[in-house]
């Protein structure tokens, strides 16, 4: 006899969703205006943003600043780079 498992459900209070999406599912689930900043994926295991909340817009951004500035950063150290130094050491 196979396990017969639900396709959604929670696991050690983290939320899973295993049934086949659907675009009205997918667009519900990331737009829920009176829901918090975090709402349970609509497929897969976990959360993910609710694009309704502004708390997600303010997170999105400062992830892509932080990115652009790890980027800047990247770019930036190797045009200041100066011809290797030889050390020696008796």
């Amino acid at each position: 006899m196979a396990d017969e498992r639900p396709p959604s459900g929670e696991i050690f209070g983290v939320p899973y969703n295993f049934e086949r999406p659907s675009l009205g599912r997918m667009l519900s689930a990331y737009w829920q205006p009176d829901e918090e900043m975090l709402v349970k994926k609509p497929f897969g295991v976990g959360y993910t943003l609710n694009f309704a909340n502004w708390r997600s817009w303010v997170a999105l951004a400062v992830v892509a600043v932080l990115l652009v500035q790890e980027n800047r950063g990247e770019s930036e150290s190797y045009e200041d780079e100066e011809d290797p130094v030889e050390v020696i050491v008796d």
